[in-house]
């Protein structure tokens, strides 16, 4: 089938690797525009466009999808089906409509459960054992649309974003081809959402991160693998603020928030039950490193307070 492909972050771009390795063809590329980057703002090409600069695919980067903006592209390049991944704005109906075989999406998360911007985040901050995703025709909802097919995958105790998008990737990949394949073939099946068991998540911010000592140790931990690399779980020690990237769960009880000990591996803090051993962190204007190397220079006494 002709493709066109719309998607912007690392996510996307291994969906669209994955396609242009495939029987399809990608016809054309839709990605958001270039955005400043680091502390110079250097003007940068999301993941996507890079990809698909290197494969000769054309790319297109418009503002504003609203208006019939892209419908010149649309007419030029004419697709089969629109596939998305992780573009960041909503389809209006005029794009929806448009292909023979619709738009279909793939979402990081078993629908319904977790639509909106942050499923993966939010499952690993709830604490959830399994994910997955799902590959679903696009409607004019958000993540409201029906499911073509569903692929699980577990979540480790000690997963964060970087590792878990990762899994994600590799059954998102499988999971678009094997839809594609259906509905090339006329075997896709529509599955109806249920409404009522959907949640959304919302687009993280720095004040996701902010560490509330009085939960349990495991909800400490999920706080933290759910927020990292961004926006870093945090609190503050002695008035300043220090980013927490990395724990386990370790024995202790006392008050939350509080020292309990230091060993070579890290600094174990107390939480409403149990504790969590600090094993990164990254201390207001420093850089991340190690809880060790950082308490070689820096006396953490048993007894002080994370507030």
């Amino acid at each position: 089938m002709k493709i066109l492909f719309m998607g912007t972050p690392d996510f996307a771009r291994a969906h669209l690797a994955a396609l242009i390795g495939s029987e399809h063809s990608v016809t054309a590329v839709i990605s958001q525009p270039d955005k400043p980057k680091g502390r110079k703002k250097i003007l940068t090409a999301p993941p996507v466009k890079e990809l698909a600069v290197g494969e000769n695919i054309p790319v297109y980067q418009p503002e504003t999808l609203k208006d019939g903006a892209i419908t010149d592209i649309l007419c030029e390049h004419n697709p089969d089906i629109i596939v998305v991944v992780a573009y960041g704005k909503i389809l209006p109906e005029y794009v929806l409509g448009f292909p023979k075989y619709g738009c279909i999406n793939v979402h990081g998360s078993l629908l319904p459960k977790y639509r909106g911007a942050s499923p993966v985040q939010t499952a690993l901050i709830e604490g959830e054992s399994e994910t997955g995703v799902t590959v679903m025709y696009m409607d004019k909802g958000l993540d409201t649309g029906d499911i073509i097919l569903k692929e699980t995958c577990p979540i480790a105790i000690d997963d964060d974003q970087t590792s878990l998008f990762s899994k994600l990737e590799r059954v998102g990949c499988h999971a678009l081809l094997s839809a594609l394949s259906k509905i090339a073939d006329g075997t896709a099946e529509r599955e109806k959402q249920d409404d009522e068991k959907a949640t959304y998540t919302h687009m993280l911010t720095a004040q996701t991160g902010q560490i509330d000592w009085s939960k349990s140790a495991k909800a400490v931990h999920d706080l933290v693998r759910g927020t990292y690399p961004w926006p870093a779980a945090y609190s503050y020690i002695g008035g300043k603020k220090m980013k927490i990237t990395k724990t386990e769960i370790a024995d202790g009880t006392g008050e939350p928030g509080c020292v309990l000990s230091e060993d070579k591996e890290g600094l174990t803090v107390a939480c409403g039950s149990g504790a969590v051993k600090i094993l990164r962190l990254q201390a207001e204007g420093g850089k991340e490193m190690a809880a060790p190397d950082y308490l070689r220079g820096h006396k953490i006494e048993n007894g002080t307070k994370f507030d």
